[in-house]
Parts: C-alpha cells; sequence; structure tokens
C-alpha cells in the first residue's frame, strides 16, 4: 500500500524534505501535506487510516440501501499525521445508474476536497456561505449545515464545517447531487462502537471515481 506522495491539490510528485526544510513541497504549490494515495475498502484500510488521522473519518450514517464503502485517502506527515481524509462511497444514484460520493475532512488550506470537486480552492471561499444552506446533517446533537460550491460539470460538490474542519461532499455524476438531500446524519468512523452502538460499514468494490481523480499526475 506504500505509495509515492503526491500534492494533494494537483497531484504531481513532491520534494522530499531535506537539510533546509522539514516540508514535503510541489512545485506549483510550495509547501503541502502529502497526499498518500488510495487504500483499498476494507477493515485493513480502514485501519490505516484511523491509525494516520487527526482529522474526522466521515460516513452518512445510517448509510442508505445499497450504498457501501469503496476506498479511504490521506494526506499528511508523519509528522503531523494525516490532516485531510477521505472516505469514497458508491451505490445506486437516485435518478438511475451508479452513484459515487467522496466525503473529505481537512484542514483549512490541504486543498483535497477541492481537487476532487474539481474547484480552484484549496477552500471553498468566502462566498460558499453567503446564502441560505442547502441542507443540513446531524451529528452529536448539532447540525452541520452544508452550501453547494462550484465544481466540474460532470460532478456536484457541497461544503461546510464541522469540528473545526473543512467537510466536502463530492458526489459524481453531476445528477447524483440530490442524493445529498437523502442524507440526514454523521458519523465518525473514529469512533466505532463508542456509546455501545457498532459501526462497522459494508465495503464494496474500489471507488474508480477516487482512483482516476486522486492517481499521480
Amino acid at each position: 500500500m506504500k505509495c509515492e506522495p503526491t500534492c494533494p491539490r494537483c497531484g504531481r510528485q513532491l520534494r522530499e524534505p531535506g537539510l533546509w526544510s522539514s516540508e514535503w513541497e510541489c512545485e506549483a504549490h510550495g509547501a503541502v501535506s502529502p497526499l498518500r494515495g488510495v487504500l483499498p475498502p476494507g477493515d485493513e484500510g480502514l485501519e490505516i487510516l484511523l491509525a494516520r488521522t487527526r482529522v474526522p473519518v466521515w460516513i452518512p450514517w445510517p448509510l442508505p440501501a445499497g450504498w457501501v464503502v469503496t476506498g479511504f485517502s490521506c494526506a499528511g506527515d508523519d509528522r503531523t499525521g494525516a490532516v485531510a481524509s477521505v472516505v469514497a462511497l458508491s451505490g445506486p444514484a437516485p435518478l438511475g445508474g451508479v452513484g459515487e460520493l467522496a466525503i473529505v475532512a481537512e484542514e483549512p488550506g490541504v486543498g483535497l476536497g477541492a481537487r476532487l470537486a474539481g474547484a480552484d480552492g484549496p477552500d471553498p471561499g468566502p462566498q460558499f456561505d453567503a446564502g441560505p444552506a442547502e441542507g443540513k446533517l446531524r451529528f452529536d446533537g448539532h447540525d452541520v449545515a452544508v452550501w453547494h460550491v462550484a465544481a466540474k460539470e460532470d460532478r456536484a460538490a457541497f461544503a461546510g464545517e464541522a469540528l473545526g474542519r473543512w467537510v466536502w461532499f463530492v458526489l459524481s455524476p453531476a445528477d447524483a447531487g440530490t442524493f445529498m438531500y437523502e442524507l440526514t446524519s454523521l458519523r465518525d468512523l473514529r469512533d466505532l462502537g463508542d456509546g455501545g452502538v457498532e459501526l462497522h460499514p459494508p465495503f464494496g468494490a474500489l471507488s474508480p471515481f477516487i482512483s482516476a481523480q486522486l492517481a499521480p499526475r
């Protein structure tokens, strides 16, 4: 599962830390948190992510019928731990066919959510929450408001803030964006089994969406 770290914003290969800098550096974006590639769906991939992450690992819960977890990814180095996490899911799209959903939790400035959305990034931008929220999801007794953000024409993207980090929902194809209105609540996979509630997501085949979008360039 080891791969060469790449830029979370563009997929370029990075210059490793050296004598003069402790940062991983991209020729286009400067110091970045290295993307560690895609982890396969399953208990092993999830355990690797949970051991690395310093940010939430979001999943809609309960999952809508037919939807399964189809991969993971994260960005960060050994010094910081993972400062961005991705959970990929696949299932029946509301308007037919197969839908793909990537949920990103990240520290400000990482830019992984914007990359998956095809937005300029690295963050949603100052205007994304200028109007009424498109929807709200419940987490631990609180509302997580989300707004539609600009994305590539072949996908839909929504963003909000939870636990002091950005949360992105990126859906493909674009008409799968209506699936957002079926989601009512979130759980953090770091809390597996907490409170006596067993939380064990079903796994499917590796997501072609995040495999393609997070491939090195």
